[in-house]
């Protein structure tokens, strides 16, 4: 049977509709960081591969890495990993059935913020 109120009915919610919420802000942050974290993987894959190749191809893949954008990429990367790592972490405590409560879940959104921005800076100041 054909839909007659098919122009009738709402479209499926959109970006436009909905306020921006912290979880689903760090959920898309989530993805953003894993993806960018493939990248510079392979990156960092690239310096190995040039480091076995020979000196030629590895000094020009450290000085590319150890240039002020190599620096900004690597930096970024430690805070995607810190990041997603404490992603991993909510959604381990988010498998065990807590952390649903809206109050709970902006205080783990807050501390994956924050808290990746710490560890980012811990480990920096520490190697």
């Amino acid at each position: 049977m054909a839909d007659v109120n098919r122009g009738k009915r709402p479209l499926s919610p959109h970006l436009t509709i909905y306020r921006p919420q912290l979880t689903s802000i760090s959920s898309i942050f989530i993805r953003i960081t894993g993806n960018a974290l493939l990248i510079s993987t392979l990156l960092v894959v690239w310096w190995l591969l040039a480091a076995a190749t020979g000196p030629l191809p590895f000094a020009f893949a450290s000085s590319v890495i150890t240039s002020w954008f190599g620096d900004i990429v690597m930096t970024l990367s430690l805070w995607a990993l810190w990041y997603h790592s404490l992603g991993g972490l909510r959604h381990l405590i988010w498998d065990t059935g807590r952390g649903f409560d809206i109050g709970v879940a902006e205080k783990m959104g807050w501390t994956m913020i924050f808290g990746s921005l710490f560890l980012t800076a811990a480990t920096i100041w520490f190697m």
